[in-house]
């Protein structure tokens, strides 16, 4: 038999374990807890081929088509907000552009038909064809007052192409302009207005000129210059922003006016000269510095001026790029949030299902198991019955010798002989006690309460496992006080919890290990049965699957990660409760906790 001393169990501070299918989320890493949600672990060992469905497809299906259900519509969506809400500003740019182009355009050409109109009106007044130069210098003066300045000088040029009467800050009297293509335009369409040169002043300016007729039918010009201040000051008025810039060009896209970026006067500009339009047009161009500008431009009707406005299209989006920041972001929050919510929820159904697939599966392997054993136990019934019968006889007949040789002194005084026929006796007391531990293992398949020592029920089960135990030379100690409470249970049900988890125990250890077993109570109400081995122990990562159906390290030693799911499931039949806190290479601990007495319902 084996030694009963009383032996400590060392408390380790691990936390208890709470098996999954009890409890889901306590004592579980949040690695774990991540790796749960969206169910990355993949399927192993030979039973997960008997699972009614694919699990990790389902939650991909799910995922998959639901993320499509909700993500398409809201990404169409956004995508035609973007471009809309793009389109929209871009449309805003380019009409205030061309508002601002067609305003400056009109403001331009009434510039110039103010001027024109004075002009022809004075050609026409009869004071003027006199020659006079002191008339000529007041109607200049009269000029100037009345438009607010642009009018630079005056002068008048006869039928010959030569400047008879000038008024002005330049030495032009007698000039000749016969050869001058403005002169031979002024003469053919009777009014004209240049673009930008140069001329005798070798100063940037423009001329206007109209034609009259003398009283002896002749005809003079009666010609006007104005620098380009007056061009310059309504350009540079002009509210632009950031790097927007306004010019004149003539139509072979020469500078009529000072640009930000793109020369000076009469310089030719980088940009293609628009084609002409009736009406102000806006589109957009490269600059040579590789900026995209939004271009409005407009033709100044009979002259050869053509407005333009450039602004760069880059700092006139940069509002809409804020905008469009915070749309990207919130449509990533959202996809993010999205997918997130649906792959927890599809992973937290899909494991519920898995779940449910699991307790179904246990509940067949539990059957199974529990026919196998009842059948075993069959067995082991019929097999003890058919031993005790010649047991029987031997332990008779073997009586009968000992009897006879008691009676006849020559055999009495023969202590070898009456030795021999002792351990016949021995032998065949000892098969008897087995045969009986056979037939009450075997009759405890049937599901009954009854009043147990914890004490005596561990050295049956351990019984069982003495042999094994010797020839691996495991030193079991057992620790029950002898003042235990007894309690009310299922004996069955108790050998095997107490067999499962003693059988991995001794997987655990080496030979030459050790296993202490002990109970103690645990209140008024309960006992707690400690199993602990100095094997090698459970890895941390491991401990919080070992309930689970299924769930082996052992799967290529034929584990079939049943036992202790089933020992699990039994603990809880009997309304206790199991714990176990391990430590690699240091050994496991379960902890059984039972009550006195079952629950009412369980009874």
């Amino acid at each position: 038999m084996f030694a009963v001393s009383r032996v400590g169990i060392s408390e380790n501070p691990h936390v208890l374990f709470q098996p999954a299918v009890a409890q889901e989320t306590n004592g579980v890493s949040f690695k774990s807890k991540i790796v749960e949600i969206f169910w990355i672990e993949k399927e192993t060992g030979s039973e997960s081929s008997r699972h009614l469905f694919n699990f990790r497809r389902i939650w991909k299906y799910a995922v998959l088509l639901t993320t499509s259900v909700s993500l398409i519509p809201l990404i169409f969506i956004t995508m035609v907000d973007y471009h809309m809400t793009r389109n929209a500003m871009e449309a805003e740019f380019n009409l205030r552009t061309a508002r601002l182009v067609s305003n400056t355009g009109r403001s331009i050409s009434f510039f110039l038909s103010e001027r024109k109109a004075a002009l022809d009106f004075i050609a026409h007044d009869r004071s003027c064809q006199a020659g006079d130069t002191v008339r000529l210098g007041v109607i200049l003066e009269n000029l100037k007052r009345s438009f607010g300045g642009g009018f630079v000088d005056l002068g008048i040029i006869d039928g010959s192409g030569v400047q008879s009467n000038y008024v002005g800050p330049e030495a032009l009297l007698n000039k000749d302009y016969s050869g001058q293509a403005w002169y031979r335009r002024v003469i053919a369409d009777g009014i004209y207005i240049s673009d930008v040169f140069l001329g005798y002043r070798q100063a940037p300016h423009v001329v206007i000129a109209v034609r009259a007729v003398r009283e002896d039918g002749g005809f003079f010009v009666l010609r006007a210059s104005i620098y380009l201040d007056p061009f310059e000051k309504l350009l540079s008025d002009l509210e632009l922003g950031g790097v927007g810039d306004a010019f004149m060009i003539n139509r072979q896209g020469v500078l009529q006016t000072h640009s930000r970026h793109l020369g000076k006067v009469l310089d030719t500009i980088p940009l293609s000269v628009p084609a002409f339009s009736p009406k102000t047009e806006v589109n957009s161009a490269i600059d040579p510095s590789g900026r995209e500008l939004l271009v409005g431009y407009r033709f100044i009707e009979d002259t050869p001026f053509i407005i333009m406005i450039t602004k760069s299209k880059k700092d006139l989006m940069e509002p809409w790029f804020s905008t469009r920041w915070l749309l990207i972001g919130f449509l990533i929050a959202s996809v993010t949030v999205i997918i997130g919510v649906i792959a927890a929820t599809a992973a937290y159904m899909v494991r519920k299902m898995r779940i449910a697939d699991e307790q179904r599966l246990m509940s067949f392997h539990k059957l199974e198991y529990s026919n196998k054993l009842a059948t075993i136990g069959r067995l082991a019934a019929s097999v003890a019955h058919e031993i005790n019968n010649p047991l029987a006889i031997i332990n008779e007949k073997a009586g009968l010798i000992k009897d006879l040789f008691a009676i006849r002194h020559q055999y009495a005084g023969d202590d070898k002989l009456m030795g021999l026929v002792d351990s016949i006796l021995k032998s065949v007391n000892r098969a008897g006690i087995i045969t009986k531990r056979l037939l009450t293992f075997a009759k405890n398949f049937d599901a009954s309460v009854e009043r147990l020592h914890l004490g005596h029920l561990i050295e049956e089960v351990v019984g069982f496992l003495r042999k094994d135990a010797e020839l691996r030379s495991i030193d079991i100690k057992i620790d029950v006080p002898l003042d235990i409470p007894e309690i009310e249970s299922d004996r069955g049900k108790l050998q095997q919890i107490l067999l499962n988890i003693i059988n991995n125990a001794f997987l655990a250890v080496e030979d030459g290990g050790h296993l202490n077993i002990s109970a103690v109570r645990k209140g008024v109400e309960g006992v707690t049965v400690s199993v602990m081995d100095d094997g090698c122990g459970i890895k941390k990562e491991d401990i919080d699957h070992i309930f689970e159906p299924f769930f082996s390290t052992r799967i290529k030693q034929g584990g079939t990660g049943l036992g202790l799911s089933i020992t699990y499931g039994l603990v809880q039949d009997l309304g206790g409760s199991i714990e176990v806190v391990s430590e690699v290479g240091k050994g496991t601990t379960f902890r059984i906790s039972l009550p006195v007495r079952p629950p009412q319902d369980r009874r």
